[in-house]
C-alpha cells in the first residue's frame, strides 16, 4: 500500500493499525533522510507504542479540550515517530512535517511545547517523569479525569531524578499515571546493562510501591489490552516495560548503537524503504 493510500485510509478511519505502523516508519525514514539527521533507530523502536496510544487510549477529542489525556515523550529525541504521528492524525500539515529540523521550524530533534500537539517540552533526559507526576496530581487535586501518559527510555532510569519523582508518584497514589519504558538495552554511549545495569526494572518499580508489569513492545494488541486493564487496579502509578528492539523494522539497524547518531545514505535510505514494506512513492 503506497503512501498515499495510507493517509487518505487513515483520515476515513478505515485504516488497519499494521498500516499505520508502516505509515509512521516510512515518514521516520524519509524525514531523516531528507534532513540528514540521525537518532532514527530511537524514533522506529517506539512505533508500535505511540501508534496503539494515539489510535487505541488516549482521550484528546481536541488539543485544546482542558480533560484530554496528556502525552510527555520523554526520550525527546525520537519526537520524528511523534511528529509522523501529529501528521497522520491531521494535526500539523504536509507542509510543516517537511520542515523537519529546518530553519525556523518548530519540528526540530526534540518536541517543542510551542506545536500544536506537544503538551511539555523534553529532551533534556531524566526530566519528563517529574513533569508527568506535576500533571498527574493536578489532575488529581483539581478533581478532573484525565490521565497522563510518560514514554520514558531505559537509559533514563539510570538518572537519580527518575527514582525521586517514582517515590513522590506512589505516595500520592497517581493512579492516574502510566509510564512506558522502552527497554531497547541500550544508549547513546553503550549498552545500558554495561553502563548501569538496571535490570530487573519491573521489580525495582514494584519495590517503589508502583503497578509493574512487563509486555512486548511490538505487539500492538498486547499492548493495547495491557494499557486498557490498568485502570481496574487502583491507588498506584502504572508501569509497563515494553522490550523493544532498537531500529525496528529495518535489520541493519538492529541493537546497532552507531544509529542512535548516524544519517542515512542514499543507497541504505532506499533499502530501509523496501525493508519497511511500503512501495517507494
Amino acid at each position: 500500500m503506497d503512501q498515499k493510500k495510507i493517509e487518505q485510509k487513515f483520515k476515513e478511519k478505515e485504516i488497519d493499525i499494521k498500516y499505520f505502523v508502516q505509515a509512521i516508519r516510512k515518514i521516520i525514514v524519509e524525514q531523516s533522510y531528507r534532513a540528514k539527521i540521525g537518532h532514527i533507530g530511537s524514533a522506529l523502536c517506539i512505533v508500535e507504542l505511540l501508534a496503539v496510544l494515539y489510535e487505541k487510549i488516549l482521550n484528546i477529542s481536541g488539543l485544546s479540550e482542558p480533560d484530554r489525556d496528556r502525552f510527555i515523550l520523554s526520550k525527546g529525541h525520537a519526537a520524528l515517530a511523534l511528529y509522523a504521528i501529529l501528521f497522520l492524525k491531521d494535526w500539523i500539515s504536509k507542509e510543516e512535517l517537511n520542515s523537519f529540523c529546518s530553519d525556523n521550524t518548530l519540528l526540530g530533534v526534540h518536541p517543542e511545547a510551542a506545536l500544536k500537539g506537544i503538551d511539555f517540552s523534553t529532551g533534556s533526559l531524566g526530566q519528563g517523569l517529574s513533569m508527568g507526576v506535576g500533571a498527574a496530581l493536578a489532575s488529581k487535586i483539581k478533581n478532573k479525569p484525565y490521565c497522563v501518559f510518560v514514554l520514558l527510555s531505559d537509559a533514563e532510569c539510570n538518572e537519580g531524578s527518575i527514582w525521586e519523582a517514582v517515590m513522590f508518584a506512589a505516595h500520592h497514589k497517581l493512579s492516574n499515571l502510566i509510564v512506558i519504558v522502552d527497554d531497547n538495552g541500550q544508549q547513546a554511549l553503550g549498552y545500558t546493562k554495561t553502563v548501569l545495569n538496571i535490570t530487573p526494572l519491573e521489580n525495582r518499580f514494584k519495590a517503589f510501591g508502583w503497578d509493574a508489569h512487563s509486555i512486548d513492545g511490538h505487539d500492538t494488541l498486547k499492548i493495547e489490552k495491557k494499557l486498557l486493564s490498568l485502570s481496574s487496579i487502583p491507588d498506584k502509578p502504572h508501569i509497563i516495560i515494553a522490550k523493544t528492539i532498537f531500529g525496528k523494522g529495518i535489520s541493519f539497524m538492529h541493537n546497532k548503537i552507531e544509529w542512535h547518531y548516524l544519517p542515512l545514505s542514499e543507497e541504505l535510505y532506499h533499502k530501509a524503504l523496501n525493508e519497511i514494506g511500503v512501495s517507494i512513492a
